[in-house]
């Protein structure tokens, strides 16, 4: 057997190892998620609040307790969040946001949340109409992928 065969042949085992080690660790990391998701559904309270602002920042730059900055892990400190100060009764709190719906919520307006600890899951609104959800500025990237999509006629014409 040649050198360039026996080079292949570990690339090839390695390759093998490695996708093993991200099936089982995927499967496992998504039975940690669906655990939690279903901790937060039992212990989630519908809250009445007014959104005073949303913004996505950093934990550390969020104004959320000190105790949960050092709580999250350290590659977790750096990413952005999407964060909502409301009037929740007479205070005025921070909280996490469920990415799902950070952009459908509006401003300024009181809306019936349903939290679980700082982290809000779903909301209503409770007064008035709600306004439509502003349409993001796409990436260059995307609109290339979404053009070439198109073409190859994997997604509707619009």
């Amino acid at each position: 057997m040649s050198t360039g065969w026996i080079v292949l042949i570990i690339v090839i085992v390695i390759l093998a190892i490695a996708a093993a080690f991200l099936y089982f660790k995927g499967k496992k990391v998504q039975e940690q998620q669906a655990e939690q998701q279903a901790q937060m559904e039992a212990m989630k309270q519908t809250v009445s609040m007014l959104i005073i602002d949303k913004k996505k920042m950093r934990l550390k730059d969020s104004g959320l307790p000190q105790t949960v900055i050092d709580q999250a892990p350290r590659m977790a400190r750096f990413a952005k969040y999407p964060i909502v100060k409301a009037k929740v009764g007479p205070q005025i709190t921070t909280l996490l946001c469920d990415d799902k719906i950070f952009d459908t919520i509006p401003l300024k307006k009181e809306v019936k949340a349903s939290v679980s600890g700082i982290y809000i899951i779903g909301f209503k609104g409770l007064h008035g109409k709600s306004t439509p959800a502003v349409a993001v500025k796409k990436s260059w990237w995307k609109r290339t992928v979404e053009k070439a999509q198109e073409k190859a006629g994997v997604k509707s014409v619009k």
